[in-house]
């Protein structure tokens, strides 16, 4: 038996989305977040989003085949897929904390905005702009290589797991884009493609699939959020560099 199917799911909205929207919206160069990147809990907002979650994967039946469970070690997404677990009254699949899966980090960017890269570290906003944003890693950072490095490592061990059929992965939009990028094989213009029309929204789920070991992964579905009301459904996609750039 070996893992056939990988379901991704992205965390539900984290007080620090609620900032940084807040912060460009005001046309603020700093996000007001009181914690580390790691330690960032859900909003309400996104505590009921992932309480939804749980009972589409339910619904699903996500556990009718041997399922693992691989996390981030951030706290948000830690809080989704315990909600999520809870309110679909399922039970904890065995459980891998990873770190390999936290967020991008984004070095002497963090907790800017936009237009706070721009105003106070201008030579980084024309290296971005230069390089793009594929192999652009700001100071202390982590590109999106970088990213998809760390995730090469981690995919290799899917198939040395036994017993199980469905690994699903609670971590962040990064992680669910660049899985998805490794997987497909989608090389730098051909992600940017795909990157420019797709966003991964807080609390969805993306599937991918393979008939075996060594078969070629498909993608089933990318950010599906019919689970989510309408007025439940946020993106959150335009985190200090993370706007697509030429």
């Amino acid at each position: 038996m070996a893992v056939q199917e990988i379901w991704l799911v992205r965390h539900g909205e984290s007080v620090a989305n609620v900032a940084a929207a807040r912060a460009e919206a005001a046309g603020d160069d700093v996000i007001d977040v009181q914690y580390r990147d790691a330690d960032v809990p859900l909003s309400p907002l996104g505590e009921a989003q992932s309480r939804s979650l749980g009972q589409e994967l339910a619904d699903r039946g996500i556990d009718d085949v041997p399922v693992a469970l691989w996390v981030s070690p951030y706290l948000r997404a830690q809080q989704t897929i315990r909600t999520a677990l809870q309110a679909g009254g399922l039970a904890e699949p065995e459980r891998r904390v990873d770190e390999r899966l936290r967020d991008r980090e984004l070095g002497v960017l963090d907790l800017l905005t936009l237009q706070g890269v721009r105003n106070r570290y201008p030579d980084e906003e024309r290296r971005r702009q230069w390089l793009g944003k594929y192999y652009h890693r700001p100071a202390g950072g982590e590109s999106w290589v970088d990213v998809v490095l760390r995730l090469r490592s981690l995919l290799a061990d899917v198939d040395r797991v036994e017993g199980v059929e469905r690994l699903v992965v609670a971590a962040h939009d990064a992680v669910v884009m660049l899985t998805v990028a490794v997987c497909l094989d989608l090389d730098e213009p051909a992600l940017m493609d795909f990157a420019r029309t797709h966003a991964v929204a807080n609390a969805s789920l993306t599937r991918l699939r393979r008939d075996g070991v060594g078969a070629p992964w498909s993608l089933q579905e990318f950010s599906s959020v019919g689970h989510l009301d309408d007025d439940e459904v946020t993106e959150h996609t335009g985190r200090k560099d993370d706007e697509r750039v030429r």
